[in-house]
This record gives C-alpha cells, sequence and structure tokens, in this order.
C-alpha cells in the first residue's frame, strides 16, 4: 500500500508571501488531492509590493534534495519554477535525467506578465536547449513566447505560429497564454497544441483585479497535479484553465498591492 497516494513535485523558488513559487505550486496540489513535494531552489524575500531580496541555494544542496526525494517517494509527476541562473538549470536537467519523477510541465519562468525579464540571457539559452527537450508541457505566457521564438505575435495566426515553434524545440505538449490588456478586452484566450497534433482554444472572462500574483504558478501547478493522478493531457490542461479562472474570479484581500490568486476559491471540476 506505500506510495500509492498520488504525488507530485515542484522544483521552484519559495515565495515568502506564499502567492507565488513553491507555496502557491503547494497550495495548489493540495486543493487538487495531491501530495505535494519540493526541490527548493532559492529563497524569495518579497511582499506585495514587489521583491526585496533573493538567494540561490547551491547546486549540491539541491543535488540532495532530489537524491532524498527519489530515495524514498514515487513522484508520478513534476513541474518547475524559477531556476534563477544557468548552472541551477543544468543541475536541474542532470538530475531529471537520472531520477524517473515522471512527466514534466515546464513553467519558464522567464518574464512577468508585464513584461519584466526575470532570467539572465546565458540561463535562458540553456534553458532553451536543454531544458525544453525534457517538457512534457510547456506553459508560456504572451511575453515568454516572443521570447522563446522570436514571433511577434499580433493574432490567432501567430499564436498557432508559436506554438509550432515551441514543439519543434521538443516540448511535446503547449499551452501558450493569450495577452492581458487592462481595459482592452473582455475575454482571455489560451492556444493548446498537442503532440498529437490536435489542438484548441481555451477562453474565460478577463477580470480586473490587481490579485494577479501566482496565476501561472497554479495553472501549471493545477496540470502536474492532475498528470500525477492520471488525467489525460488535454483534459489536464482544461482543468488548469478552470482551476486559475476560478481562482482570479474569487479574489481575497491579502496585502496592500498586488495580491495573490485564490487558491481557495469554489471549484467543481
Amino acid at each position: 500500500m506505500s506510495n500509492e497516494f498520488p504525488q507530485a513535485l515542484t522544483i521552484a523558488g519559495s515565495d515568502s508571501d506564499g502567492s507565488a513559487g513553491m507555496e502557491a505550486d503547494l497550495n495548489t496540489f493540495q486543493r487538487r488531492d495531491v501530495h505535494g513535494m519540493c526541490v527548493m531552489t532559492a529563497c524569495v524575500a518579497g511582499n506585495s509590493y514587489g521583491i526585496q531580496a533573493s538567494h540561490p541555494l547551491p547546486t549540491d544542496f539541491v543535488d540532495q534534495e532530489f537524491q532524498s526525494l527519489a530515495d524514498d517517494f514515487k513522484i508520478r509527476a513534476s513541474k518547475t519554477g524559477m531556476l534563477a541562473d544557468a548552472p541551477m538549470i543544468e543541475t536541474v536537467v542532470k538530475n531529471y535525467q537520472i531520477f524517473d519523477f515522471g512527466p514534466l510541465v515546464l513553467d519558464p519562468v522567464i518574464i512577468t506578465k508585464h513584461g519584466a525579464l526575470l532570467l539572465e540571457e546565458d540561463a535562458f539559452e540553456t534553458l532553451k536547449a536543454k531544458l525544453i527537450p525534457l517538457a512534457t508541457v510547456i506553459t508560456p505566457n504572451f511575453y515568454e513566447a516572443i521570447k522563446l521564438t522570436g514571433i511577434d505575435i499580433q493574432n490567432d495566426d501567430d499564436m498557432e505560429r508559436a506554438a509550432k515553434m515551441l514543439q519543434e524545440m521538443g516540448a511535446k505538449n503547449v499551452v501558450l497564454k493569450g495577452s492581458h490588456k487592462p481595459g482592452a478586452q473582455s475575454e482571455v484566450r489560451d492556444f493548446v497544441l498537442l503532440e498529437n497534433g490536435e489542438s484548441f482554444w481555451m477562453s474565460a472572462p478577463y477580470v480586473e483585479t490587481d490579485r494577479v500574483n501566482g496565476t501561472g504558478d497554479v495553472l501549471s501547478a493545477c496540470i502536474t497535479a492532475e498528470i500525477a493522478k492520471g488525467t489525460d493531457i488535454a483534459t489536464a490542461i482544461r482543468i488548469g484553465k478552470r482551476f486559475v479562472t476560478a481562482a482570479i474570479s474569487n479574489s481575497i484581500a491579502v496585502g496592500h498591492k498586488y495580491g495573490p490568486v485564490n487558491h481557495l476559491a469554489p471549484f467543481e471540476d
């Protein structure tokens, strides 16, 4: 009977305010009835106003985190979040090739939803060349898709071309999130391209709110949790979209500025 309960792993930084990163992933895993584990890559001191300090963990410690989990648990799916720099990405790639931690959901934490760069250029190139080919699912936001593909996305055709290019880079399934333009749109549309060549669009009402910290983490974590439970990829992606939409639509008053989405929002499959 040991190790039969669904288990998922987040490989990410720790956000002290709980709005994003490892904490958002673990909250999402629990909400989706999956036991969550973590390989911590960095510690971030921050709040709703922003990030005040960050500290990457030593790569030899990260190696030990992977080994400790592999020695005991049956992890059925994993996801990445903030990986900070090229040595950390190399470390994650190395360990993921050694240990079987299930399908990998890659949340490429490169650029914020507002367009701010989060990853140095050498780390970006390492992510492109070595981590994307390991991804069962990749979930870039609008700006990350532009950065990864070099396509100036202006319309649906551009979205579809960018998704195909990401697949050509090695990612099996692509969830390309649409743009967010406050005051200029009534819905958010995401494009999905599956490994078998099938594709579909997902749409949800655009919610005017500053409670949006952790949206990318929650989407990718929900997809990961569903895969860990044995859900097929397309259904896992659709559930992830509905789950994050509920988390955005049912805001909570936490912090003074850019608050978190609501991991406890009412949700039914």
